[in-house]
C-alpha cells in the first residue's frame, strides 16, 4: 500500500512530462510534413557532373597548384 503512495505521483508526473513533450513537438512543427520523407526517399538523386564523374573533388584539388 505504501508503494502506491509513491508510484501514483511518479506515474502522473511522467504522464505530464510526456504530454508536455508532445505539445512542444506540435508547436515546433515536427508533424507538419508527414509525407515529405516518404516522397523524398523515392526521388532520384541528381546525376553527377562531368568533372565529378571523372575523378571527383579530390582529383580536382590535387590538380590545383
Amino acid at each position: 500500500m505504501n508503494g502506491l503512495l509513491f508510484l501514483i505521483p511518479v506515474a502522473l508526473f511522467l504522464g505530464l512530462v510526456g504530454l508536455a513533450a508532445f505539445l512542444w513537438s506540435l508547436r515546433s512543427g515536427q508533424f507538419d510534413d508527414l509525407d515529405g520523407a516518404a516522397v523524398r526517399i523515392l526521388a532520384d538523386d541528381e546525376p553527377p557532373r562531368r568533372d565529378e564523374a571523372k575523378g571527383g573533388a579530390a582529383e580536382r584539388d590535387r590538380r590545383k597548384p
